[in-house]
């Protein structure tokens, strides 16, 4: 029997009792990127060529054996699999190793960052379906992470050249699938936009893939504009490539 589901939902600072579904919640929403990352990276002209190469490679050099061309392929896809996982995993990782390893101190001690939760009711038991963390940030930061991206960067540059002070950054905002285009995405934003606009940050800013085409859109929807884009995923550089991921960097002065 499916569970029954209501779209009612309410926004609140996070509690430490949430951890777990707060966790979970966050490594489904970054590791679900993978399968949608590599079908976008396999079905781009130039790797649909290269697919149709490689197999043809193993054709002929497996004397005409159309399992070498299929085993070639399939090897070739395979590796195009990997540097996605390895991309979303490392990142994965790497957050739940700092500031996903404590959610209190990391988000809650310092006044100019926050954590929120979104809950429903499913089968009348409370759930979390929802959540984002804003980060204060200083030009400084900003800065200095600018100079550190590679691969090239595009897009107007006003984060540095035209707006000054401190500003608030959105981290790990995840819907839950039921919960999807029925606005709690635009709900959380605008509780960000709220809390930087108390602490009287400059604008806001959020970091996505891009393959998160819908999550971009929705930023987009929202006045958010892309500032920059680059390639620096924190992983080998040539996994980047592979797998065609960039970085897009959004801002929405406030």
């Amino acid at each position: 029997m499916a569970p029954k589901i209501n779209f009612e939902f309410s926004i609140r600072k996070y509690g430490p009792s949430e951890e777990r579904e707060v966790l979970a919640l966050f490594r489904d929403g970054i590791l679900e990127h993978v399968y949608p990352a590599f079908f976008r990276a396999m079905s781009n002209v130039d790797h649909l060529g290269l697919t149709l190469s490689i197999s043809m490679a193993g054709y002929v050099l497996g004397g005409s054996s159309y399992f070498q061309a299929f085993f070639f392929g399939f090897a070739w896809a395979g590796l195009i699999y990997s540097c996605c996982h390895e991309i979303y995993n490392s990142y994965m990782m790497r957050r739940l190793n700092t500031d996903m390893a404590d959610i209190e101190s990391s988000y809650l001690e310092n006044p100019d960052n926050g954590f929120w939760v979104a809950e429903a009711d499913v089968n009348g038991q409370t759930r979390v379906v929802g959540i984002m963390g804003v980060m204060g940030k200083s030009e400084e930061e900003h800065g200095e992470r600018f100079n550190d991206w590679n691969g090239g960067v595009s897009g107007s540059e006003i984060g540095q050249d035209t707006v000054d002070g401190s500003f608030g950054e959105v981290c790990h905002l995840v819907v839950a699938f039921p919960w999807r285009r029925k606005q709690l995405g635009s709900q959380l934003t605008r509780k960000a936009l709220e809390f930087c606009k108390e602490r009287g940050f400059t604008r806001l800013a959020v970091d996505l893939s891009s393959p998160q085409t819908a999550a971009i859109s929705m930023y987009q929807k929202l006045g958010f504009v892309q500032t920059a884009s680059h390639s620096n995923t924190h992983t080998n550089k040539w996994f980047s490539k592979l797998a065609r991921i960039n970085v897009v960097h959004l801002e929405k002065i406030i």
